[in-house]
Order: C-alpha cells, then sequence, then structure tokens
C-alpha cells in the first residue's frame, strides 16, 4: 500500500508537472482505476424542478457504494498496458446499474400530497379521454351504412366528390385539427391560468377605482356652486389662514369638502352598475387588440368605457375611452333608441358616432361607426338588477329574433358547404373583397356579394339573399359593410373562442403594431405535440411548413400577417371544430397559451 500511495502521489505530481512522463505500469493504472471507483456516478434522475425539491432530494455521497474490479495484468497483451485496453462488456453493464440509497428517508407529507394531486388530474384527464373517444366511436358506428343502402352511399360519395373536392391548401390545413386529438391535460397550464386569473381581477379592479374615484372628485370640484365667491365687506383684510382663505383658493380632497350640491353623484348611487368587457370590430390589429372595460349605471341609465393600457410588467394606465353619458343605438332595428339594461349581454354590439368623441384614435376616425362587442359581463350584477327593473317586449325584440332565426337558416346551409375547405374560402373572401374595395371604407353594393358567392361556389338562394340584404341594408343606401356581411350570412366564432385567437396574436404581437413578421411566426410556432410528429409519420418542420403554406394564402403582403387575416384564418378552421375545448386546444398547443 505504500507503494501505490507513493505511484498515486507521483501520478498526480506528472499531470501537474511540465515534465515528460513515461508509459504507467500495471501497478499505477490499477492505482488509478480504484481511484476513479470512490467517485459515485452522477444520477441525473434525482435531478428534479426548484418547486418539487424536498428534504429528500439530497443523497449524500457516503451512501453511495460502487465497487468495480481493476483491470487484471494478466490479460494486457505484449506491448500495450492495461490502461489502453477498453472496458469489458461486464464493465460497462456495472456502469449502467442504477445505484439505490441504502438510507433512502421516507417521503414526506408534501410529497405524498403532490403525488395524490397529480394522480388524481391524470385519473380525471384519462377518463374525460376514453369517454370522447367512446363518443366518436358511438358516432362512427351510428352512422355507419346498412348493406342494401350500399349503392345509395357509393352514389352520394360520388357527388361528394365532385362538390367538395378538398384541394392541397385544404388537407394542410385540416392538420391543424389533429392538435384535438391529443387530451389537454390541466395541470400542464395550472399555473399559468391561475396567474390569468389574478391579472385579470387585478385589472377590473384597478379599473372600477379609478372610474368610482374620476366620477366622484369630477362631480364635486366641477359643480358650479364651487366657482361662487363669498361677499366681504370693503377694508376687510385676508390673513394667511386656511379657515378665512376664499374658497376657490382652498386647497382640498374629496373627504375635505363639506359642500352639498344637487347635482354631486355619491358612491352608493355609482355602485348600481353593472360591469363588462368589449372589444373593437375592426380588422386593424392595433384596435381590435385594445382591452375595454365598460360600465353601464342604473340611476341614470348612462355608461361609459374605459381603456386599460400594460407598459412591460408593472406599469399600467387607466384612461377614459367613451366619456360617461346617455347613448342610443346608431343601426339597427333599434336605431335611436336609448340604450337599457337588457341591452348589455355577451355578444350583443354597441354602436357609437365617431365624430361624437374627439379623443380616439385617427385609425378609429377613419370610420364613421364604432362598433364594440361585449365579451364578457359581470353575471351576477346583471341578473340582480333584472329583477329589480321590469323591461316589457316590444315589437323590435320580436323582430330582431326573427332576423337572428332568417341568418342561422342561411348559416347552417353555407357551413355544409363550408366544412372542410373553410380556412381556404374565408381567407380568400377576405382578400377578394378588399381588392373590391377601392374607396377603402369597407362598404361594397349588392351586386359586389352575388358576384363573391358565384366565384367562391357557395350556393344560396335568392329568396335568402333577399331576405338577408333587406336585414343588413337598414340605412337604405344601397351598401353593406363586407365584414358585416359576411359574419350575417356565414356566423363567426363564438367569444370564448375569440378570446383564444386574440390573446395568440397579442402574444405574437408584443410591440402591438397590428401585424406580425412571418419570421416571428415560424418562430413561436411549436409542432412538437402534433399527433403525427408524436407518431413519427411527420417532423415537426413539415407540419410548420404545411401551416405557414395555407397562412400566406391569407396574405396581402409575402413577409408579414394582419390582425384581420390572422383570424381569418381560424375563422374557417373554427367550421369543421364542434366542441369549443378542442378548438382551444388546437390554440394552446402550437402557441403554448
Amino acid at each position: 500500500m505504500q507503494n501505490k500511495a507513493g505511484v498515486g502521489d507521483r501520478v498526480l505530481a506528472g499531470g501537474s508537472s511540465g515534465g515528460a512522463a513515461g508509459p504507467m505500469g500495471p501497478d499505477e493504472c490499477g492505482t488509478v482505476v480504484e481511484w476513479r471507483s470512490r467517485v459515485p456516478r452522477l444520477d441525473l434522475g434525482s435531478l428534479v424542478d426548484s418547486d418539487d425539491e424536498d428534504d429528500f432530494s439530497y443523497i449524500p455521497f457516503r451512501t453511495a457504494h460502487i465497487h468495480f474490479d481493476p483491470p487484471n495484468p494478466s490479460s494486457a497483451l505484449d506491448g500495450v498496458t492495461p490502461c489502453q485496453i477498453p472496458y469489458t462488456q461486464q464493465h460497462l453493464n456495472e456502469l449502467e446499474q442504477d445505484i439505490i440509497p441504502e438510507d433512502l428517508p421516507a417521503p414526506t407529507s408534501k410529497y405524498k400530497l403532490k403525488y395524490q394531486q397529480y394522480k388524481t388530474e391524470m385519473k380525471e384527464g384519462y377518463k374525460q379521454y376514453c369517454q370522447r373517444n367512446a363518443e366518436k366511436t358511438k358516432s362512427n358506428i351510428r352512422y355507419q351504412p346498412s348493406p342494401r343502402n350500399k349503392t345509395d352511399d357509393k352514389n352520394a360519395q360520388g357527388e361528394e366528390a365532385v362538390t367538395d373536392d378538398l384541394t392541397t391548401l385544404d388537407r394542410k390545413a385540416l392538420l391543424q385539427q389533429r392538435y384535438a386529438d391529443n387530451p389537454y391535460h390541466a395541470q400542464q397550464s395550472t399555473r399559468k391560468s391561475n396567474a390569468e386569473i389574478v391579472a385579470a381581477e387585478k385589472k377590473k379592479q384597478s379599473v372600477a377605482e379609478q372610474v368610482m374615484l374620476d366620477h366622484l372628485c369630477r362631480a364635486v370640484i366641477s359643480d358650479p356652486e364651487q366657482n361662487l365667491t363669498t361677499e366681504k365687506p370693503e377694508g376687510a383684510c385676508v390673513l394667511p389662514d386656511s379657515n378665512i382663505t376664499p374658497l376657490r383658493f382652498r386647497k382640498r380632497t374629496l373627504h375635505e369638502t363639506k359642500i352639498r350640491t344637487h347635482s354631486t353623484l355619491t358612491e352608493n348611487m355609482l355602485s348600481h352598475k353593472v360591469q363588462f368587457d368589449c372589444r373593437i370590430i375592426s380588422r386593424n390589429g392595433r384596435d381590435a387588440c385594445r382591452e375595454l372595460v365598460g360600465f353601464f349605471f342604473i340611476h341614470d341609465q348612462s355608461l361609459t368605457i374605459y381603456e386599460y393600457r400594460q407598459f412591460g410588467k408593472n406599469r399600467t394606465n387607466v384612461l377614459p375611452f367613451i366619456k360617461k353619458n346617455t347613448y342610443s343605438h346608431q343601426c339597427g332595428r333599434r336605431k335611436g333608441k336609448q340604450y337599457q339594461l337588457g341591452d348589455f349581454y355577451i355578444g350583443a354590439n354597441l354602436t357609437f358616432l365617431s365624430s361624437d368623441h374627439l379623443r380616439l384614435p385617427e385609425s378609429i376616425k377613419e370610420n364613421a361607426l364604432l362598433i364594440l362587442r361585449i365579451t364578457n359581463i359581470d353575471r351576477v350584477a346583471s341578473n340582480d338588477l333584472r329583477t329589480d327593473s321590469v323591461e316589457q317586449e316590444d315589437d323590435t325584440t320580436r323582430q330582431e329574433a326573427n332576423d337572428r332565426l332568417v341568418f342561422k337558416a342561411i348559416q347552417d346551409k353555407l357551413k355544409e358547404q363550408l366544412h372542410k375547405r373553410g380556412v381556404r374560402i374565408l381567407t380568400a373572401m377576405g382578400k377578394y373583397f378588399q381588392q373590391l374595395d377601392k374607396e377603402r371604407n369597407g362598404l361594397l353594393d349588392k351586386a359586389d356579394f352575388k358576384q363573391a358567392l358565384k366565384v367562391f361556389h357557395l350556393e344560396m338562394s335568392e329568396k335568402d339573399f333577399e331576405s338577408s340584404w333587406l336585414i343588413l341594408n337598414d340605412n337604405g343606401n344601397g351598401k353593406v359593410d363586407y365584414g358585416e356581411f359576411r359574419r350575417a350570412i356565414i356566423g363567426e366564432m363564438n367569444e370564448y373562442r375569440k378570446s383564444f385567437v386574440r390573446k395568440a396574436f397579442m402574444k405574437l404581437d408584443f410591440n402591438k403594431t397590428g401585424s406580425v413578421p412571418i419570421i416571428d411566426i415560424r418562430k413561436c410556432y411549436c409542432a412538437k405535440k402534433h399527433p403525427q410528429v408524436i407518431s413519427g409519420h411527420s417532423t415537426e418542420e413539415e407540419i410548420k411548413l404545411s401551416f405557414l403554406d395555407t397562412l400566406k394564402e391569407a396574405c396581402s403582403k409575402s413577409d408579414e400577417v394582419s390582425y384581420g387575416e390572422f383570424e381569418d384564418y381560424y375563422e374557417g378552421l373554427s367550421i369543421g371544430v364542434v366542441d369549443d375545448e378542442d378548438f382551444v386546444t388546437i390554440l394552446r398547443t402550437p402557441w403554448g397559451i
């Protein structure tokens, strides 16, 4: 052992010195192998995330026992040292064996709780996945053709092959629907969704506080009675005292003022309100992605809308977008009628004249009409206030219900024709309408819409077209906004689906310019979890290229995508997806939202 220790010292010393060293002998090589055998192997399986670390994640080195047999010098070839002989299969098998520590502590209660939660979530996710697969198989069995109807089915399939011939772009677009085949596990985004809920609640709270603060302060300070000065006798000196200083020169806050005026609002009056979220219906991405929060006050039937802006992670700002006042409908069956509580529900449109609001952005002032869509509403407050107020059903309500039935029948017919080619038709139709719009105001006449239906082979009876045109052309000028016409006859996504489309685009458009370069979309799109990539039938690059090819067809510019074009793509994709959660999975998986 003394000889070996000396050799080990000599080996280490030789490695640090600059002198030449000769080949090692058998004893020296055995010493090196024995020295290496004391070093434990790194177990990558014991490495966990920082959030999942526990007391048992640290294993001392002294608990790992690894023993290697030193190489046998007698098996060395002539002229070759034992250190130059490669490891045998027996040595490699010993290296690959898992190391089980002897004094591993028992799992803690924290680990048991995490494991139980994980086990419950996995069972629930697998149960939902099995139920969905069972429903799909039942539907397939239910509509399986019988032997006596095989000839009729063959004829029907032949007709479908002629009328519904899918192109290469249609097949590439349908690949995006395959994301819904994989069940979405809520565990993957539990933290992210909780953070989004907290952020949304903070946003609503900050906007509500700002609205109350603005209107309560303005009600007192802007009151005419505060500007009145009291008459003072001649020769009276004014002392620099806050109690004797004239009222208009005093520095007061809201809680210090003791003036009682007839026009002053109170917090109790403003508390009877309905809060709602809304968005601007526009193809301009910068305007469509504005975060707007509105309030409808019951005491005077007035409403106001604020815009919530966020700069970076911590800086936010809340500014009035539509000032508080009483407003009326500007189009439709209710044109000229004042807004009431029954006009506020998810999916309802609020119309304003752009000329009445001088502080609106210039991009919004280009259109004579500002249309806002309610995306979310405080249901509890709305239901409580509806019970107190009684609204009678009038003729206008019945006419609107009939109009919705007319559009619903037309939409069902056209959606059957657009079931598998919705992406190609809707994106091409958007480009076609923009080319016809020479004045760039979004308005087209009846002949343009008839021609568009013929170009894209959308069959629509003359009766349905005339009835829809009569409803849409309410002002009688012979022109209709082509976005409104398409939404009426084809339909659109519900607000739940559209919120995820806006969220995906806002993630891409971090500069809030309204358009995203194709390069950025290529970088952010992730196809790792596509079913065909997982099964090995396609590569990530193939799925990504198929998505980019179909998206580029919707773009008027080859190097960037606008919000309207991005929305048209997923509008067409949404037609072939029945379940809302399946559509959300199609957006969540590649964009990571």
